[in-house]
């Protein structure tokens, strides 16, 4: 799980609604303060994130010329989802939750193709709409998010946290990860902030037990999404227990990807490292226009 600095928006950032043919979505976004908007990015967080996790990188984006979209995901923090169905939160329809929000942003603001990024759970899901659907797309950045399932031992983690969630309430689970040493992005919530707790208890139960599940099984797509022959950018931190950086170095040499490894940063480059995460994507985005 990320861990953001704040959870106050910073200047020049607007928390709004986010209008779809697929329903509203929380997001936040951050405009260029000045000169021409040299293209639109759409930010994906991770399990058990939501769109605060990006909160650091829409003023070094915004002063590179980049309009920045982050949205919480179906029933993730303000996005409101079914608490006791896990159907809605099947990795298709979160996939296509992200066409919707494409389009929305196209139809609303005049924009063209998007950057899209997903981080970590959000990388699996930006993939699957890519290959739905890769005409609206720019470029895919995939953020500390591998070819398929987590490594076996965040898989475990993952387990017990379904299993968790399904015999417990929101709070009861809190307090029993609150002391776990648990991995990034799949059960590590040992944070006692209260911008932490509250984000927690606002998830969907059925939304957290359908996305660790996508986490344990997600099949190894790597081939479908390089036939594309989108752009496609491989970032991470220089360490990781979710993806193991080697894995995620074969996996962009699978795609010929561009690969940027964030000194200092592990499984969130995001909140780790935020200014050399967002030069690294504008460069990637420079080269790779929306025209």
């Amino acid at each position: 799980m990320s861990r953001p600095a704040t959870f106050t928006p910073p200047p020049g950032t607007r928390a709004h609604r986010l209008r779809t043919a697929r329903g509203d979505f929380a997001a936040l976004t951050g405009e260029p303060s000045e000169g021409p908007v040299r293209g639109t990015a759409l930010l994906l967080p991770g399990f058990t994130g939501s769109k605060e996790d990006f909160i650091e990188l829409h003023a070094p984006l915004s002063a590179a010329g980049y309009r920045t979209v982050a949205v919480d995901g179906r029933g993730q923090y303000e996005s409101e989802g079914p608490k006791d169905d896990e159907r809605p939160y099947g990795q298709r329809e979160l996939a296509r939750d992200v066409l919707a929000q494409v389009a929305a942003l196209q139809a609303d603001e005049g924009t063209g193709r998007v950057h899209l990024l997903g981080h970590s759970l959000g990388g699996l899901v930006a993939r699957s709409a890519v290959i739905e659907d890769p005409a609206p797309f720019a470029s895919l950045t995939l953020m500390s998010s591998g070819p398929a399932a987590v490594a076996q031992p965040q898989q475990e983690r993952a387990k017990l946290l379904q299993d968790a969630l399904a015999a417990l309430d929101m709070g009861q689970v809190w307090e029993a990860l609150r002391g776990l040493d648990a991995p990034e992005d799949a059960a590590d919530l040992r944070g006692d902030g209260e911008d932490l707790r509250r984000r927690w208890m606002r998830n969907s139960p059925a939304q957290l037990i359908a996305t660790a599940g996508q986490l344990r099984t997600e099949p190894d797509r790597v081939d479908e999404l390089a036939a594309l022959g989108l752009a496609i950018h491989v970032l991470s931190g220089e360490r990781d227990d979710t993806w193991p950086v080697p894995l995620l170095d074969a996996m962009a040499a699978r795609l010929g990807a561009e690969r940027t490894v964030v000194a200092g940063a592990e499984h969130s480059p995001n909140t780790d490292r935020p200014g050399a995460t967002a030069d690294a994507l504008a460069a990637f985005w420079d080269r790779h226009p929306a025209a």
